[in-house]
């Protein structure tokens, strides 16, 4: 007499077991490979666009400052530390003319730019030299809207390494001519979590840039940043051009017609 194989369920639920667990880790590889080589892109196509150092940053007419909170908790964020103390002594050091301070403006109590300006004019920077982006709210809006809306198309960016890449890589697909400063990480911890996170900021970039042709959230009117004075040519065009004007309205204007009573000189 023959008995019915009670085991071939259990090795048929075995078999498809492994074959989800080997799915699932060749799922895991493909997207952590994904994920890396983005990660190395991001960073390769941007290297030669990110100072190292102050020493080495060009005279530029705007530095856009990317914004960060302030505090932690109740600590001083060292991320917004070293970029606030970047920006003042790229001004002090004359290589920066204006700054375009974008960041969050999520409720009255949290305003990065503001938080930002306050520190600029502590540190003795005038009022008429900062411009203000209320609606940075991720580095996308900051770096499109510099261009977009506050018309300035050749500048300096001021962040970590890691952001400056990212932001240089959105700048570079949607053709701005932008460069790098690179300012220092945090000195209390490793800045692992932050990094990690990165990885994933910047999938999310290349989905925004080449999938989903993210835009900013608010675009409106533009409001140009005045980075330069004019120069004496451009001051006598200016006034030659007045002066043609000025004399083709003179010679265009009617004549007053005289009136039978009024006396005519010989």
């Amino acid at each position: 007499m023959k008995y019915p194989n009670r085991h071939k369920p259990n090795r048929r639920n075995s078999t498809l077991f492994v074959k989800v667990i080997k799915y699932l880790a060749l799922t895991v590889v493909v997207v952590a490979a994904a994920l890396l080589m983005i990660d190395r892109w991001v960073s390769y196509q941007a290297s030669d666009q990110v100072y190292m150092s102050q020493a080495e940053v060009e005279n530029f007419d705007v530095a856009v400052v990317l914004g960060t909170s302030k505090y932690l908790g109740k600590v001083l964020n060292e991320y917004y530390t070293q970029r606030i103390d970047a920006a003042i002594a790229l001004y002090q050091e004359g290589k920066v003319a204006n700054f375009l301070l974008s960041g969050d403006n999520a409720h009255r109590s949290y305003n990065e730019p503001w938080t930002m300006k306050r520190d600029l004019l502590k540190a003795g920077i005038p009022d008429d030299k900062i411009f203000l982006d209320y609606a940075g709210f991720r580095t996308l809006d900051s770096v499109v809207r510099a261009k977009e809306i506050f018309d300035t198309d050749d500048f300096l960016i001021i962040s970590q390494k890691f952001h400056c890449e990212r932001a240089l890589f959105i700048a570079n697909f949607h053709d701005i001519n932008a460069k790098c400063i690179a300012v220092p990480g945090p000195t209390s911890h490793s800045g692992i979590k932050v990094r990690a996170r990165e990885v994933f900021a910047r999938a999310k970039a290349v989905l925004d840039l080449y999938i989903t042709n993210a835009r900013p959230k608010f675009l409106g009117p533009k409001e140009p940043i005045i980075t330069t004075e004019p120069t004496p040519e451009q001051i006598a065009e200016e006034e030659a051009f007045n002066e043609t004007q000025l004399t083709e309205l003179a010679t265009d204007a009617p004549q007053p017609a005289m009136s039978a009573a009024t006396p005519v000189a010989d």
